[in-house]
């Protein structure tokens, strides 16, 4: 297909590019994708076993009579049901009558009346429990029951075999993601190595990294004789899994790597867990002298274990669905309109907002659909620096709500917020946003405002439709067996769970679908009516070969930043650097911009979950104690993050997107524009998602102020 851009020429881009079969070595298919594979499906299979059981527990209540009792095969009861109360009163007064000389606590003879009642409440207690065994008895020698009672106690033990593993599953990915991620050179720094130097640089502050965290948890394996060892054990190997790959890729430095270096760049290479590690090692091991301070802070990455593995998942399905035509067939209704590529722009970025409530974080959006939008808003036309902008603040507008984790994790934190207030405030923020993202867009736009008349768009419309509806009813009869079979509703709890298995169930069909029109074009072709393909379509164990060997290097590059950040935030927490923080200000006004910047540099460093913490510790009690709404504030902290993760030095959304668009492409998006007299032309990748996300900020952090200053 080939759009044409107003300043570049003609584009071509090939939607179907992902359909090819991809192709590995042995090694990596069996070392690298089918492990990565069985960890998810592992997750998604321990996930569903809870809702499973829960469902199965409340169906065995409503057939069966006091289902709970019969779970078990009950013991015979010890007690007499015939009991002669009669005689045992007339034992008891007998025995009172002749009393023990010997005995210090001798109270006398006993109350008849009074052991009489209590004889008889034993005796009805011993009836019932006969009368319960006795139906016990009879129900679970059915064999219904029998089988009901072994699937739900099956599932029960699934359900707890997921929660004791959850942890290692997080950690065998990292392990296997960073792995691969190393390997390949794809950890996210802030250059590109191109040089031999480069990569030495890049591979020998891995091996120093690595080896540094694999002598912290060594030494807290030493220490912590009463923990889970076998744990401690899997984080030691796993660094010195991820040391010994450092070193082999110092030794090996690509053969297509330049000779030329430069010390000034090369450190850019560095990845930036390396340089949170760094930081970290140096103030552990030289202030503290405290060697198992960092594998300490791992323990706080566990907690949260099903969090960290849901990004995995959630990065699983954004790799399905590039394997995929779905996002075409969606396109192709705006192509129905022939609107103009920055109105596209406009509709993808919105519409991405409520996605990205879902994943949870903007970054982890971005690196889960990142490629799908950038491919095609540039099958659109939209030229690269608006693609890469569009793409790098695609998941910015969607953290503020419903069911957003993050907001949920605030409101559990800060009980000075619900996640009703949150997301009700949400609301207008993201209306802000969107408000002043189209703004920006309409105004440096390249083209006039068109659309199609609705008698040419219309019929086209319904035909761009036509195929879109089959993996609609996929799709919600996927979630129509959770919601009602399994009583589980779609929620952010839910969707790393579900939205894998709706991308599987999709991705089979368009595989399906795809060897169809591929025999479709065999036959046109073979009667001279058509050009022929030019390629198979790969099927549908190559694509989802293809997807899982993607995601394992996104999740191994991701939550290797993350587990750093989490050992950088234990630093941070123990260092005092917070503390410094004043706890009063003059003014509300000078609070809030001093808090404004302190968010917005954390934003720059930190991953959300443990910035989130990190902010509820220290910062949040400072603005509530300087008249700061906890609303207020905990609005303007998503906004400053969101602005953080776009901003330098580090600006981890944008490296998110290189990492999914690749460095060619950023590398072609800045050649495309490099002699534009234009300032905002040539960097409009990076200023835009920074002046929409800063405009939104000064907005949600100053007009409430100035609200309550005029009224």
């Amino acid at each position: 297909m080939t759009n044409h851009n107003n300043d570049s020429g003609s584009v071509t881009a090939d939607p179907h590019g992902d359909d090819q079969p991809k192709t590995y070595s042995a090694g990596r298919n069996w070392l690298i994708t089918v492990p990565v594979a069985v960890l998810l499906l592992l997750a998604i299979l321990f996930g569903t076993s809870a809702f499973i059981h829960g469902q199965l527990l409340s169906l065995g209540g409503d057939i069966w009579r006091d289902y709970n009792m019969l779970r078990v095969d009950m013991a015979e009861p010890a007690c007499d049901p015939d009991m002669d109360i009669d005689a045992r009163v007339a034992q008891s007064q007998a025995n009172a009558a002749e009393p023990d000389e010997d005995s210090l606590f001798d109270a006398g003879p006993s109350d008849p009346a009074a052991l009489r009642q209590s004889l008889e409440a034993q005796r009805s207690q011993c009836v019932a429990s006969y009368e319960r065994y006795e139906y016990n008895q009879q129900v679970t020698s059915t064999s219904s029951l029998r089988a009901f009672r072994s699937l739900e106690l099956g599932m029960g033990r699934i359900n707890q075999l997921g929660q004791e593993f959850q942890s290692y599953i997080l950690i065998l990915l990292i392990m296997i993601g960073g792995f691969v991620a190393l390997v390949l050179n794809e950890q996210i720094a802030l250059r590109v190595p191109r040089s031999r130097l480069d990569y030495r640089v890049s591979a020998g502050s891995q091996v120093v990294a690595n080896i540094a965290m694999a002598v912290s948890g060594f030494a807290w394996l030493r220490l912590d004789s009463g923990g889970d060892l076998t744990l401690n054990a899997l984080w030691l190997v796993t660094f010195l899994v991820l040391a010994i790959a450092a070193g082999y890729r110092f030794l090996r430095v690509p053969s297509h790597a330049s000779d030329k270096g430069s010390l000034l760049y090369a450190p850019l290479t560095v990845p930036l867990y390396c340089w949170l590690a760094l930081v970290s090692i140096l103030y552990f091991f030289l202030s503290e002298g405290y060697l198992s301070g960092p594998a300490i802070q791992l323990g706080k990455m566990l907690r949260f274990a099903d969090l960290y593995t849901a990004i995995g998942l959630y990065v699983w399905v954004g790799m399905m669905l590039k394997h995929t035509r779905i996002a075409e067939l969606l396109f192709g209704v705006f192509r129905s309109w022939e609107m103009r590529p920055e109105f596209v722009v406009i509709i993808v970025v919105l519409a991405s907002a409520w996605p990205t409530a879902y994943t949870g974080a903007s970054g982890i959006f971005v690196l889960a659909i990142g490629a799908v939008i950038y491919q095609e808003l540039r099958i659109a036309g939209t030229y690269r620096q608006l693609a890469v902008a569009s793409t790098a603040m695609s998941g910015s507008m969607g953290v503020v709500l419903n069911p957003c984790l993050m907001v949920v994790i605030i409101a559990a934190l800060n009980r000075q917020v619900t996640t009703d207030q949150l997301f009700g405030w949400g609301l207008y923020v993201f209306a802000l946003a969107a408000v002043i993202f189209t703004g920006f867009v309409y105004l440096t736009r390249k083209s006039r405002p068109h659309l199609a008349t609705p008698d040419d768009a219309i019929p086209a419309t319904r035909v761009a439709l036509g195929p879109i509806l089959p993996y609609v009813v996929i799709g919600f009869a996927v979630v129509f067996v959770y919601t009602h079979l399994l009583g589980q509703s779609f929620n952010e709890f839910s969707a790393p769970v579900i939205l894998p298995l709706v991308m599987l169930a999709l991705l089979g069909y368009d595989r399906w679908r795809a060897q169809r029109l591929y025999q479709a074009a065999i036959y046109k072709a073979d009667r001279g009516q058509a050009a022929g393909p030019a390629y198979k379509p790969s099927g549908f164990w190559n694509a989802l070969r293809a997807a899982t060997a993607e995601t394992s290097v996104l999740i191994g590059a991701l939550l290797m930043l993350m587990v750093l950040s989490i050992v950088f935030g234990g630093v941070m927490e123990r260092s005092g650097v917070m503390e410094l923080f004043p706890d009063q200000f003059a003014s509300v006004w000078y609070a809030t911009a001093v808090l404004v910047i302190m968010l917005v540099a954390i934003g720059m460093i930190m991953e959300p979950y443990g910035a989130i913490i990190l902010v509820s510790a220290t910062l949040a009690p400072v603005a509530y104690d300087n008249g700061i709404n906890p609303i207020h504030f905990w609005m303007m902290v998503l906004a400053a993050f969101e602005l953080g993760y776009l901003s330098p030095p580090v600006a981890l959304n944008q490296l998110l997107t290189r990492q999914v668009v690749g460095d060619d492409e950023i590398q072609a998006a800045k050649a495309e524009v490099a002699n534009d007299p234009s300032f905002w032309r040539r960097h409009e990748g990076m200023l835009l998602p920074i002046t929409v996300m800063a405009t939104t900020l000064l907005l949600v952090a100053f007009a409430p102020l100035v609200f309550m200053e005029l009224f």
